[in-house]
């Protein structure tokens, strides 16, 4: 008699979803500006530099998820475009 998959894929799937859990519950503070960007922000008193300068990184974080998002969408289409 054999024994069913139910059980085996369900704890991996609590397992997936705990892993997930802890890192998104569990942060490192880190500094992330470089040597270089630090310096130029910390010797100016200008405050339009520095919110440029957050602007740019936003920017740069933004367009690779634009770009996945992207690519996921078109897969989703294309995937379920011929499920009428």
């Amino acid at each position: 008699m054999r024994t069913s998959r139910k059980p085996k894929v369900e704890s991996r799937k609590a397992i997936c979803l705990l892993t997930v859990l802890a890192f998104l519950l569990v942060s490192i503070p880190a500094e992330a500006q470089c040597a270089m960007c630090r310096a130029a922000l910390e010797s100016e008193g200008d405050v339009s530099k520095a919110e440029a300068v957050n602007d740019g990184i936003v920017y740069l974080m933004a367009i690779p998820y634009l770009l996945v998002a992207a690519v996921g969408y078109y897969v989703y289409k294309l995937k379920f475009s011929n499920k009428g």
